[in-house]
């Protein structure tokens, strides 16, 4: 399978829609053919035909068109009930104890996971739209000016790269494996490499871990997240969508304003807690912001919090005072929780470009960061930042701001993200055949 397929087939839904337009073409064809509409109803669960299917009374009048009392009696008479097994009657090392289960009409396991990568992908397409236009189009003109492999095409595609904020390094990095890539399979036009230019953005981005993008939360334990950024990136913001989210997973989340320099933040911080229904250790403008966190660590433990949101000062024109107050806020959470904070998150703002980079390298230098959370990603046509941050500080991006609304705020995955980049691309590389199957165009 090839990797546009897959990417089509997890992510847009395309399938779903076809499914159902082949029950209309069914349908439609029955009738054509003189065969009374089939109604379906929904009756206990099982789908039951509530008109039998006939040949019509036009073409064979001396046939019985009306049911006889026998069917009659069939149709009125309930269907044996399966019994329902509790949990703790299942061997489940027995694959067929699913089989004593009733069809309850809920969808299954896949069916869910299915759909929910069908609504995430949906949200990347939507929130990279800027992002993914400014890519296809320089992508789709490069192929169409450059159509022979050649040096000259690598330099054009190193340039377009470049200028989408992928970062130096790393785009030196994918257009010598797309060099190796080309020569090893002896590809000669430039359009048998647009597929692979989108999969070797995905295999450098894993290349170090590719279960990078979770989050260190366990169950059974006070799990501290420390978010750190400079002022104006929509930190504050990120923490209320956090908690939000956690919340909303059935998580007790407890949110700590640790950010006692700057003006209005604690009250900001207030409000998000109220918006969405957690709670808010504060004390007043000035405190120290190691007090505020010993508190809210007790406070968290004493009320059997699962997730606690720490935010802090974003003074990042002073390094060595950032450094020392981060240190002070990380002593005092380690020595009240140990291997605490257990993730350290720095909020980046995408439409700063390179310059998100530059702080990137300057708190990584103040403190060890575990994960980006790149916001306002919807906001910028040059989302090939998140491959420069991964590749070049080796810092995993966490999640990805794709938009205003709570919701928007998701969780970093590679191939979501090259799917918001390029899904025009790849609905026009795979095509669905009069017979409805999907192939690729290019074979």
């Amino acid at each position: 399978m090839s990797f546009f397929k897959r990417l089509k087939d997890k992510f847009s839904g395309q399938d779903i829609e076809k499914d159902f337009g082949k029950m209309d073409d069914f349908e439609s064809e029955r009738k054509n053919e003189g065969h009374e509409e089939v109604e379906w109803r929904d009756e206990n669960q099982d789908f039951e035909r509530q008109v039998e299917t006939r040949p019509s009374q036009t073409e064979n009048t001396h046939m019985q068109t009306h049911p006889t009392q026998s069917e009659i009696s069939n149709l009125n008479e309930p269907s044996p009930k399966k019994k329902k097994l509790k949990a703790n009657e299942i061997d489940w090392k027995d694959q067929s104890w699913d089989d004593d289960f009733e069809d309850d009409g809920l969808m299954s396991i896949e069916e869910f996971e299915e759909l929910e990568a069908q609504k995430i992908g949906a949200k990347f397409r939507d929130g990279l739209e800027k992002s993914r236009e400014n890519f296809q189009t320089q992508l789709n003109n490069l192929i169409a000016h450059y159509r022979t492999v050649d040096e000259d095409f690598f330099e054009a595609l190193e340039e377009m790269l470049i200028q989408a904020d992928v970062g130096f390094n790393t785009v030196m990095e994918l257009v010598d494996e797309l060099r190796m890539e080309a020569k090893r399979r002896n590809v000669t036009e430039t359009e048998d490499l647009r597929e692979t230019i989108v999969e070797k953005m995905v295999e450098i981005y894993h290349q170090e871990d590719d279960k990078s993008e979770e989050m260190n939360l366990e169950d059974e334990r006070l799990n501290v997240i420390l978010m750190v950024g400079v002022n104006g990136v929509g930190k504050t913001t990120t923490i209320g969508k956090l908690a939000h989210r956690y919340q909303a997973q059935g998580k007790k989340v407890m949110l700590a304003a640790g950010d006692t320099f700057r003006a209005g933040a604690i009250e900001q911080l207030q409000v998000w807690g109220d918006r969405v229904g957690v709670e808010v250790i504060r004390q007043k403008e000035g405190s120290d912001p190691a007090a505020v966190m010993y508190d809210a660590i007790n406070a968290a433990k004493n009320k059997g919090v699962d997730i606690l949101i720490c935010d802090t000062a974003g003074r990042l024109q002073n390094k060595q005072n950032l450094m020392n107050e981060l240190q002070k806020v990380k002593r005092v959470i380690g020595r009240s929780i140990p291997e605490a904070p257990h993730e350290v998150l720095l909020c980046l703002d995408a439409t700063t470009g390179q310059n998100a980079l530059a702080q990137a390298k300057a708190f990584k230098e103040v403190t060890d960061v575990t994960g980006i959370v790149l916001t306002k990603l919807d906001g910028t046509a040059k989302g090939g930042i998140v491959l420069a941050i991964r590749n070049e500080l080796h810092i995993p991006v966490k999640y990805v701001g794709l938009g205003e609304k709570l919701d928007d705020l998701q969780p970093f995955n590679a191939e979501s993200y090259v799917y918001g980049l390029f899904a025009d691309m790849i609905e026009e590389s795979v095509t669905t055949d009069e017979n409805g199957d999907v192939t690729d165009e290019r074979q």
